[in-house]
Parts: structure tokens; sequence; C-alpha cells
């Protein structure tokens, strides 16, 4: 159980920023002195109508964006920290994603933007493929596919790199109620093995099933925070299920009402089910059926390289605010590779300026991709960087 002792993965103090114009006259005080950490282990929810904040707090936790004042630390780090970078995964609200790459190449070119080798690349891309129920369209572009699709590709892609630490902006926007059901228990399987979530979503009962806690923004400012449970209590009144009563019987318990509590029964109803469990059992009759569909087909588990335990906590290691000797523990093989045209690729990513290149032909020193996917699509979009650059000079 995580106890308050133990170092947040992300430490927000009097955190603010102001957009200003040309002139430096301010615009809008997107945020404005918030207050909240977010601890290891758990799901975090940020809620808040459009123009709150929410974005830009998530841009500058990303380090896309610099803070006007305050203080904000993730893993004990600044956010501009290229090193933290690895251990993060982000689904933006909008997944911008190369139409002509399909599945495959897209989720091989994330993994290689990481330093992951070939073998793991195969696998992750395998397993994350059939986890969103896409195996069947692993060839087509992504051009060709529905917004709910393209969502399911954009989760997969946040979690190549098995995150520490995983950021969700409106996960479950364009998904039918199968792939939000799916979203939410993989939230439940990933805080099962310790990791962190943040989650921004207008689909309040999305955050209502899976978060922990939460802060509700409005104007830039924190107008609650809170476990959810204690937020959602209900104060006045209180509900009371039993198996079903005989009339008389209801009668009975509001004259003892009246007389002991001088009250009345507000409403006598019936149990219904939810409307998503009504849903997902027609689409399961539906399968048991073999209807053929050209959508999504039935998702599968969670990726196994998700749900495998590590036997050391890495959060410790990361937010540790002593610094440490070079990790030999077999728990640390994420670390990335002493220097590989990957990280530069990853660092251009971050605000951090990548290293010179020589040669655009550096980046054949990746491991080739696997035989499905079309490396060269993948190598033009590597090294395009690299021959722009040079065509400017």
């Amino acid at each position: 159980m995580v106890t308050n002792s133990t170092p947040p993965i992300v430490e927000a103090v009097g955190l603010t920023k102001v957009f200003k114009d040309f002139w430096m006259r301010t615009k809008a005080r997107a945020v404005d002195h918030v207050d909240f950490e977010i601890r290891p282990g758990e799901i975090f929810g940020l809620l808040g109508p459009n123009g709150s904040g929410k974005s830009t707090t998530i841009k500058m936790i990303l380090g896309l964006l610099h803070k006007t004042s305050g203080r904000l630390a993730v893993f004990g780090k600044a956010p501009s920290e290229v090193s933290i970078k690895k251990h993060i995964g982000f689904l933006p609200e909008e997944s911008y994603l190369y139409r002509f790459l399909n599945p495959l190449e897209t989720l091989d070119y994330y993994g290689r933007l990481f330093g992951l080798d070939r073998a793991t690349r195969k696998s992750r891309t395998e397993e994350l493929l059939e986890m969103v129920g896409l195996t069947h369209v692993a060839h087509r572009p992504i051009g060709e596919f529905s917004k709910g699709m393209t969502r399911r590709i954009g989760i997969a892609q946040a979690l190549i790199n098995d995150p520490e630490f995983l950021i969700l902006d409106e996960p479950t926007s364009g998904l039918d109620p199968i792939g939000t059901k799916q979203v939410k228990d993989l939230l439940l399987n990933l805080k099962a093995r310790k990791k962190t979530i943040l989650l921004s979503s207008h689909l309040l009962a999305d955050v209502q099933d899976v978060c922990d806690r939460m802060v509700m923004l409005y104007g830039g400012m924190i107008r609650v925070e809170g476990a959810v449970d204690d937020l959602l209590e209900d104060t006045n009144r209180t509900v009371i299920q039993v198996p079903r009563l005989k009339a008389e019987t209801i009668q009975r318990i509001e004259q003892v009402l009246q007389e002991e509590e001088g009250i009345a029964i507000e409403r006598v109803s019936q149990p219904r089910q939810r409307l998503e469990d009504l849903f997902l059992d027609i689409v399961e009759a539906a399968r048991r059926e073999e209807v053929e569909t050209s959508g999504v087909t039935e998702t599968g588990h969670t990726a196994e390289f998700l749900r495998q335990q590590e036997g050391d906590d890495l959060i410790d290691t990361l937010v540790s605010e002593s610094k440490v000797e070079e990790p030999t523990r077999a728990v640390e093989v994420v670390e990335e590779p002493e220097t590989s045209e990957a990280d530069a690729v990853l660092d251009s990513l971050v605000d951090a300026a990548p290293e010179p290149r020589t040669r655009a032909t550096e980046v054949t020193s990746i491991p080739d991709a696997p035989e499905d996917v079309d490396q060269s699509m993948i190598d033009d979009l590597l090294g395009g960087e690299q021959q722009d650059t040079k065509q400017d000079s």
C-alpha cells in the first residue's frame, strides 16, 4: 500500500502558467498557483471543463511547455530532463499517426524511438495488436481506420515502452463500449502492477470507475480535490438494499420510519442493469453466433509484457534524491543503450536538442525491422530530419 512518505511521481507547488502576447501583455492565466501530487501506484484523475487548464498542465508535466512560476518535478527531476522520458507513456487527445503506415509499422517505429531491440519490438507489437483487437487489420494503412480504431493504435503506442508513468488524455474518446470497458480494465491491471496513471477525461463515469484520487480545475485553479469515494459520497441519504419485498412489507417499513424518524420513503424501485452491460451482452451473443464484422474483433487479454511483475521497484530509484551508481540489477534492463540514433530522435521529441549527425546513413545502424514491416518507410521518417537539416545548411 502506498504511503504518504513515498516520494511522489509528480509534485506541483504553486504551479503557474501565463500566456503572453508579443508585447508581453498577459493573454491568459491558464494555470494559477496549482498544488497537487501524484503518488506511485495510483490512478489520478484530472478533471475540468474546456479551457480549465488540463491540457496545459499535462504539457508542462511532459516538458512541452515551460512553467511561468512555481515548482514542478517528475520522478524528482525537472520535466525537461531527457533521462525520464523513456519511463513515460503518453496518449494525446488526438492521435497524430502516419496515415500511410500500417499498425505493425507504426508500433515498430515507436519501439525504435525508444531503442527497443528487434525481438522485443516484434513480440510487443504482436501482443499489443491482439490486446486492442486489431491483429486482423495489421497490414491496412492507418489512414483507412475509423476514429475508434485509430484510438486503439494510439493506446498501443503509449504502452510500447512499458512505461512506469502513463499519461492518458481522453483515452476513451471515439471508442465503443467494448473498447471503453477494455481500457478501464487495462488501467486497473496496470495499477495492480504498481504503475502510475494520470487520466484526463470528460467522461466522468470513466474517472469514477477507475480513479483513486482526483482534482477538478476551473479557471486554472483547483476547485476540489480528494479521494473519489469521499467526494462522491451522498451524506444526505441512506441506501438499504434487500431482496424484493412485498407491498405490505414496504408499507410496514414506511410506517416504522414515520413513527421513529418522522420521514417517508422517497422512492421504491427495482434494480436496473447498466446500459454498458446490456450492450456487451448483445455483442457477446452475436460473437457466439459467429456473425461477421469488418470492424474490431474480440480483444485479447492484457499484453504479456504489461502483466509481468518486476522484482524491484523502479519508481523508488527514479525519485531518489541521492545520486545512484550505474545499475546492475536485472530489473534495470530498461535503461537505454549508450548511444543510438533512436536516442537522438527521442531527444528531439522533447525540448532537448538532438546531437548533430554527420551522415544520413547512420540510421541504418538500427536493427532491422520485422519481416512484416516496411522498413524503408520508417527509415525515411527517421532520416528525413537529417536531410532537411543538410539542405538548410
